[in-house]
C-alpha cells in the first residue's frame, strides 16, 4: 500500500581535468594569502578576488567593482571554463541571488573546480588534507579518498584512531592534493539526459506514460500527489 520514489539529488558526469580556479587568481594578484605557523591560508578581506567552488560551479566574489572585468577576463582565459556569467547573465538562469558570486563560472564538460589556493604543496592548510568541509572555501571530492599515493595512508589513519582513544591531538592528514583522483563530477545542465539526476517511482502514473524527464521544479509536486495532496499545478514535462 505504500509508494516509493527514489530520488537523486544530482546525476554524476565524467571528470578528467581539475581547474585550479583560485591559483589562476592568486597569479594575477587576486587573492591574498596569509601565514599561519608556516602554512597558507586564504584571505578572503584583503583579496581583491576568491572563488568558492563546488565541483562544474564556482562563485567568485570580487570585492571591488573596479577589478570585475579584469576577473573575469582572467577566468575567461583559464582552460576548462565554459560560461563566466556577470549579475545580467546569472538571472537568465534564475541565479542571480544576493548572496551569489559577483561572477557565476561554469566548468567545460570533463573540468571541473577545486578550491586550492597555495602553489606549493608543502605550504598547503593543515585542512586540505583532512576532511574538514567547514573550512575548506569550496568542496573538496578529493576527501572521497585516502591519498593513493600514499602506501601507509591507511596505516596511518589507524594510528590517528588510537591516538584520539587516548585522547592525545592528532590530524588525519590522509586526503590526497591530487584532483586527478576524482573521476566523477556535476553541476553544469546535463548535456543528455544519460547526466541527470535519477527518479524511480513505484507508481508511474504520477509521472504519465512515455514521459522520459520532468523538470526539476515538477518533484515537489510529484511528492505532494504521492502523499495524496490536491494537485496544485502540472507536471513539466
Amino acid at each position: 500500500g505504500m509508494t516509493v520514489i527514489a530520488l537523486a539529488e544530482y546525476g554524476i558526469a565524467p571528470a578528467s581535468r581539475p581547474v585550479h580556479i583560485n591559483r589562476a587568481l592568486r597569479r594575477e594578484g587576486l587573492l591574498e594569502v596569509y601565514v599561519q605557523q608556516g602554512l597558507e591560508q586564504l584571505d578572503p578581506w584583503t583579496s581583491r578576488a576568491f572563488a568558492v567552488s563546488d565541483h562544474q560551479v564556482a562563485h567568485v566574489y570580487v570585492n571591488d567593482p573596479a577589478d570585475l572585468a579584469r576577473t573575469a577576463d582572467v577566468l575567461r582565459e583559464l582552460p576548462g571554463v565554459d560560461l563566466v556569467l556577470d549579475r545580467e547573465h546569472q538571472a537568465a538562469y534564475g541565479i542571480d541571488h544576493e548572496r551569489a558570486g559577483e561572477l557565476v563560472v561554469v566548468a567545460e564538460p570533463g573540468a571541473w573546480f577545486t578550491y586550492y589556493f597555495w602553489l606549493d604543496d608543502d605550504r598547503a592548510p593543515e585542512y586540505a588534507r583532512a576532511v574538514d568541509i567547514h573550512k575548506k572555501p569550496g568542496y573538496d571530492p578529493a576527501e572521497l579518498f585516502m591519498n593513493p599515493a600514499d602506501p601507509l595512508a591507511k596505516a596511518k589513519a589507524g594510528m590517528n584512531l588510537v591516538k584520539k582513544k587516548l585522547g592525545l591531538r592528532y590530524a588525519m592528514s590522509t586526503v590526497p592534493l591530487d584532483g586527478s583522483y576524482v573521476r566523477g563530477t556535476h553541476g553544469r545542465l546535463p548535456d543528455s539526459l544519460h547526466d541527470t539526476p535519477l527518479l524511480i517511482c513505484s507508481d508511474p502514473s504520477l509521472i504519465g506514460d512515455g514521459v522520459d524527464s520532468i523538470d526539476a521544479t515538477a518533484v515537489h509536486e510529484l511528492l505532494r500527489q504521492a502523499h495524496g495532496a490536491p494537485v496544485q499545478s502540472a507536471v513539466g514535462t
